[in-house]
């Protein structure tokens, strides 16, 4: 049984009822490419110019300044991390909402993630501001390092909040259905970034806080974008008076959801704490920019598959708020499999051509040879990661918050802080390395039983909402 769409109305409005449609009974594959594509694209993007940034500090600076960059990943980390309790959350919970129809609750929704993405980045700024260099020399700042780590988050944390503000809405634009203009708003601040980067760390010779200063103009860019957007009441969710007081149930509900992606991130920060120290007892300065280079080439790959998930997301929350369980499952699939091909291609890359990674951010030859030898050893599973990722979205998109935590902190927490403090005492600097795959490999062994038996729930579950039911909602 097919369903036409309503008749009359506004152009606007049936534009947004053609949006919701198409997710419950548009073909998967398409909707996966119409969505993920756009999400992918800006993620890349956004991949690059940090990539960019990197390569500008590497070659321009030295390397003492990419040992410094890597200090303050960790810093960067627990910003991105507290943005992301809200702005996953956020996504997450309005795709369900307006799977279920209830569009007024993903207008709140709305009003309730600008208020905490405020509130958050007053709180976080205030301690980073404070205790900045304490903070640094914890996360393993040595004295050559500092100088570069201070200088590059001295000039990074006016633009924390509009980084927050960015990442978050267009999370919420996407989840609400416009995958295109949720692409744009990562393109602007790319755009921009590539253009500023080099002018302001070489013909300006600002250095290290060029790329900080360069970073914050951009997102500024981004963000006022993004929210041009959410104040035109044409768009099918938008700000408007009455959605802004916390309401307890859809804060939790945010939070809830969100904290599964923040975990991950506030854990991979007290990771590279560990890793970072265990790299200064069993190596130098050197062996903690080999890892900031691995960190960068595996985060490039890992930001196309994070991309193909904020797009398969917002599809996988519709369908399930709908009850349309089959939709929800070749969604999962069909995006396992691309992430897949991403993280073996890029696997295949980085151990059969270390050097060309590491020369593209050095000319250091002490460095290069670290970072050849850390690339062959670290990446060897690496090509299980996209499943893994993928699994983790599943269960965030569905609601699934304890779950989705465990299953985020497997590869990290539960697996790879004991094999950094066990693997080194055996052997040495390599230990390190080869933490990484065997935790890998560990957390995919995991995310595998938990996914055939969330799967099997799915199958014995009825429906919330049968088909024909949406159909007589979206006739009505």
């Amino acid at each position: 049984m097919s369903a036409s769409l309503p008749k009359g109305g506004s152009s606007s409005r049936l534009s947004d009822e053609k949006r919701l449609y198409a997710l419950s009974h548009g073909p998967i594959g398409r909707l996966i490419w119409d969505y993920s594509l756009p999400a992918v694209v800006g993620m890349v993007v956004m991949s690059i110019y940090n990539v960019i940034d990197r390569i500008f500090i590497g070659q321009g600076v030295g390397p003492e300044a990419i040992a410094g960059l890597a200090i303050t990943f960790p810093v960067m980390n627990i910003s991105a991390a507290l943005g992301v309790l809200i702005g996953a959350g956020g996504a997450a919970r309005m795709s369900i909402m307006l799977g279920a129809g209830d569009h007024a609750s993903a207008q709140r929704v709305l009003g309730n993630t600008l208020v905490l993405i405020l509130i958050n980045a007053t709180l976080y700024l205030t301690v980073f501001a404070i205790f900045l260099d304490p903070i640094l020399r914890a996360f393993g700042a040595s004295a050559a390092s500092l100088p570069y780590a201070r200088d590059f988050m001295l000039y990074i944390l006016p633009g924390m909040l509009v980084m927050n503000i960015s990442f978050t809405f267009n999370n919420l634009m996407r989840a609400s259905g416009y995958p295109a203009r949720a692409m744009v708003t990562m393109i602007i601040g790319a755009g921009v970034n590539i253009i500023l980067a080099p002018i302001f760390i070489f013909w300006l010779g600002w250095g290290i806080k060029g790329a900080a200063i360069a970073t914050d103009i951009s997102m500024t860019f981004s963000a006022i974008f993004v929210m041009s957007h959410f104040f035109n009441k044409k768009s099918v969710v938008h700000f408007t008076p009455g959605i802004y007081r916390l309401k307890a149930s859809i804060v939790w509900g945010i939070l809830s959801i969100g904290a599964a992606p923040s975990v991950v991130n506030i854990a991979s920060c007290f990771i590279n704490v560990i890793i970072n120290r265990t790299l200064y007892e069993y190596g130098s300065d050197n062996a903690v920019a080999a890892a900031g280079i691995f960190t960068t080439y595996t985060s490039m790959l890992t930001s196309v598959v994070v991309g193909l998930c904020q797009g398969v997301q917002p599809i996988m929350g519709f369908n399930y708020g709908a009850g349309l369980y089959g939709r929800l499952r070749r969604a999962f699939w069909i995006a396992s499999c691309w992430a897949l091909i991403v993280t073996t291609a890029g696997t295949l890359f980085g151990i059969s051509c270390p050097g060309l990674v590491a020369k593209a951010f050095t000319t250091d030859g002490d460095l290069i040879a670290v970072t050849e030898n850390a690339l062959r050893l670290s990446l060897r599973l690496f090509w299980v990661v996209g499943f893994q990722i993928v699994s983790t979205t599943l269960f965030q998109s569905i609601g699934q918050a304890g779950k989705s935590i465990f299953l985020g902190l497997t590869r990290q927490v539960l697996f790879l802080i004991p094999l950094l403090l066990w693997l080194p005492g055996i052997w040495g600097l390599d230990g390190v390395w080869l933490s990484f795959p065997l935790s890998d490999i560990f957390a995919t062994a995991i995310s595998i039983v938990l996914l055939w038996w969330q799967l099997r729930q799915l199958d014995a579950s009825q429906p919330i909402v049968s088909a024909e039911a949406i159909e007589e909602r979206e006739l009505s």
